[in-house]
């Protein structure tokens, strides 16, 4: 999307979808322009959480809004209700030796990184500074040490968690993961924990060769009219903005994307962890 959206053809698209984490390249290269909330009445409809845009990382710049919220996943804590008879209540509980090879965590060195500072405590997942890089790698070595395995897909996890006795799965696609493990006959439970849960959050933006942006702000309106809002429920098992899941509560804490502070210093040493090289090299 970014190669087509960057290149001379990106004014044969009026609309697109972009995590809030991505889109704040769009908009310095001048892809996302402004957008007129009054064209859009529906985000009245919206829950509180998706009102106040400006509480939202990466969504307004200088006053003005450059994306509409219309759904989101938010990554949390599935857990095997035989084994745990009270929800765990942190993701520390996947570096519990109790469970070492029950564990099941996504394949994904950004979100792990900023998962491991959320549990030590760090005030800014997705800024770690240099001088916790080295701690935070080493904890993370202690997390691979304590999976069975590091998933790509919510079928693999699937698979994975109905034939390993698995006890926790972070959830890197959210109440998705939680429909197909009940479909399954998984007896699971699903919690946000205490840290609060990572979440991406998909918004529309409208591009600078869109020819008629009224039409393209009636277009985001018209997707956030509750039948088609519902329809990413039904037929994706996605969260959308007008309806809380059940397995959400309001006072649920969501650290929504942010781009971080280095993504190839975290891919980096991110399969250094996973190869299983010597501490002393990273």
């Amino acid at each position: 999307m970014w190669t087509r959206l960057s290149a001379e053809q990106s004014a044969d698209f009026d609309v697109f979808a972009v995590n809030t984490a991505e889109l704040q390249r769009y908009i310095d290269k001048g892809i996302s322009i402004q957008i007129d909330t009054a064209n859009i009445p529906n985000t009245a409809k919206q829950l509180p959480r998706f009102r106040d845009l400006s509480t939202i990382p990466g969504l307004t710049r200088k006053g003005e809004v450059y994306a509409i919220p219309y759904t989101y996943s938010e990554m949390g804590l599935i857990y095997d209700r035989n084994v745990f008879k009270t929800p765990p209540d942190s993701f520390a509980a996947m570096w519990d030796k109790r469970y070492e090879g029950r564990v099941l965590a996504y394949q994904a060195s950004e979100h792990n990184f900023s998962l491991a500072a959320m549990v030590m405590g760090l005030k800014n997942p997705f800024r770690i500074p240099d001088a916790d890089f080295k701690r935070v790698s080493r904890y993370l070595v202690d997390l691979r040490r304590n999976v069975l395995t590091f998933y790509s897909s919510p079928e693999e996890a699937t698979e994975l968690f109905m034939n390993n006795q698995i006890a926790l799965l972070f959830a890197n696609y959210g109440t998705q993961q939680v429909d197909m493990l009940k479909k399954a006959g998984a007896n699971i439970g699903y919690i946000i924990p205490k840290e609060g849960a990572l979440a991406w959050l998909d918004c529309w933006a409208i591009t600078r060769g869109a020819t008629n942006r009224k039409l393209a702000e009636a277009w985001i309106n018209y997707t956030l009219e509750a039948p088609v809002s519902r329809a990413l429920v039904e037929r994706q098992g996605l969260s959308n903005t007008l309806e809380s899941p059940a397995e959400m509560h309001d006072d649920d804490k969501i650290l929504w994307l942010e781009r971080v502070e280095d993504v190839a210093k975290r891919a980096s040493i991110w399969s250094k962890i996973i190869s299983g090289n010597q501490l002393e090299k990273f």
